[in-house]
């Protein structure tokens, strides 16, 4: 598409789009066209008779383009993007030894700056909605909000609202959570959520009052629930009873209740999640890098439970996320049990879209291409080899799509990306930026990491006899290779 399509893409007023096909829930819809006007969707329907009902708008064709919704990215931390380089192959519990130590040492404008660059990310590939679940730097809440309203995304904000630990004043973690959920009633792109960090993180008063706050103001409460064995360990010698199970004996879950990983599921457990209405973020990218175990989200949607898919801050690619999703079922799953349809493509695709709207508490505002919808939506190139000879559009864009094919990004009706650039603010500046606060935060930070970077371990493995290389055990390192004794010993909090 040329510089004069986006400069009509960019017009404020209402639009009358003509791709090549739709996107709706019902499957690919060929001859169709949308009425994009005040932010939503006027109209969805056959060209010929939109064209009809709107003889005062100069139809816009874009030929060899899919418009789709956006992807919705059902768990994230935005103010982690200066650390994604340090995720890969970490044991269980990351967030021990490097989330927890790098958000500490984030100031305002680093943590606005980390927040806005994983907003970029998330754009570029084909997020409209992401879902922050609170941030630990020592800033205000609104510092993520306003980098989420820049860059152009919406965002369902999380405040953590833990008060296990020594001081907390529950009352007034209380009366932060009211406050939160009230200050963004007019905001069209930021939804206020709370946030709880593991079960053991909140006092069961709390937790019963959040879930209460977050019911009335139609919010959800995001919540680690059953990722890391550690963690289902210290709640059975605490409780008796594992954390999910934990949270439904004491009346904890339901609609409001927004699980992120679940990777560790008894199947009594699944029946909880189903028959409570409790969601779930599956994250299959997060179980790959960060050592957890894989949520059987096969077994969610054939029991019904209501689930997005979540990038955890590992990599913004929608389409990337989709194909882990089935991937990660398949190989775990799929592959013992002979199931070589493993959710047959559309499952992933509608739980990274209409079903995480559903999840993160946006149904029936996101997620869909519908009349009143908000026009949160992608034009996506299909003329590529990758999918010019499309049969199956929706398992091709699972398995073969990628944020390459993506040329234009839309939110609540404006255009926000172009081409994998924002097209009324500096990206690459922004980009620039990051890169110089997070060498300083990173320096800083007391991370520990259980392995040294590839290149490190690469002159390692080579330096040893070739019988020694398979059982020789890395030595544990912090970010940049630096010995693990090495590192100052603070800043360990045993919450997510």
């Amino acid at each position: 598409m040329n510089q004069l399509i986006q400069e009509r893409l960019r017009a404020r007023g209402p639009l009358l789009l003509i791709p090549d096909a739709v996107l709706l829930p019902e499957g690919v819809m060929e001859l169709y066209a949308v009425v994009v006007s005040a932010g939503s969707f006027e109209a969805v329907g056959p060209t010929e008779e939109l064209e009809r009902a709107h003889p005062n708008l100069q139809a816009l064709r874009l030929p060899g383009h899919l418009l789709m919704p956006g992807f919705v990215d059902s768990h994230h931390h935005l103010t982690q993007s200066f650390g994604a380089a340090l995720a890969f192959g970490e044991p269980s519990e990351i967030f021990r030894r490097v989330w927890v130590p790098l958000e500490g040492a984030l100031d305002e404008e680093s943590a606005y700056v980390a927040a806005k660059l994983a907003a970029l990310e998330s754009l570029r590939g084909g997020f409209t909605t992401v879902t922050d679940a609170g941030t630990r730097a020592d800033v205000d809440t609104d510092v993520v909000a306003c980098a989420a309203r820049d860059a152009g995304i919406r965002c369902v904000l999380g405040l953590i609202c833990d008060d296990a630990h020594e001081g907390a004043d529950s009352a007034a973690v209380l009366e932060r959570a009211e406050k939160h959920l009230a200050a963004y009633g007019d905001d069209p792109l930021i939804h206020p959520s709370l946030a709880i960090s593991i079960p053991e993180a909140a006092t069961n008063a709390t937790l019963h009052a959040t879930g209460r706050l977050a019911t009335e103001a139609r919010a959800v409460v995001q919540m680690h629930v059953n990722e890391h064995l550690a963690a289902v360990e210290r709640s059975l010698l605490r409780h008796g009873l594992r954390p999910l199970e934990h949270l439904h004996s004491i009346d904890a879950l339901g609609p409001h209740l927004l699980a992120a990983h679940t990777t560790l599921l008894s199947p009594r457990e699944v029946s909880l999640l189903a028959d409570t209405g409790t969601a779930v973020s599956y994250n299959p990218v997060a179980s790959a890098w960060k050592g957890n175990a894989v949520a059987p989200a096969t077994t969610l949607a054939e029991r019904g439970v209501r689930f997005g898919i979540g990038s955890d801050g590992t990599r913004g690619d929608g389409f990337r996320l989709a194909d882990a999703a089935e991937f990660a079922q398949r190989l775990t799953y799929g592959l013992a049990t002979g199931d070589s349809s493993c959710g047959a493509g559309w499952t992933w695709l509608e739980h990274a879209t209409a079903g995480g709207a559903d999840a993160v508490g946006l149904g029936g505002r996101t997620g869909t291409i519908g009349v009143g919808m908000a026009a949160d939506f992608l034009l996506v190139d299909v003329s590529t080899p990758e999918l010019a000879l499309s049969r199956d559009l929706p398992w091709e864009l699972v398995r073969r799509g990628n944020r390459d094919q993506i040329s234009a990004v839309f939110v609540a009706g404006r255009l926000r990306l172009w081409h994998g650039l924002p097209v009324d603010w500096d990206g690459p500046a922004l980009v620039r930026r990051a890169a110089a606060l997070a060498r300083t935060a990173v320096a800083r930070a007391p991370i520990t990491r259980a392995h040294p970077t590839s290149t490190a371990a690469r002159a390692a493995a080579t330096a040893r006899p070739p019988a020694a290389r398979t059982t020789t055990a890395h030595p544990r390192t912090q970010a940049g290779g630096i010995p693990a004794q090495n590192a100052p010993a603070r800043n360990r909090s045993t919450t997510q």
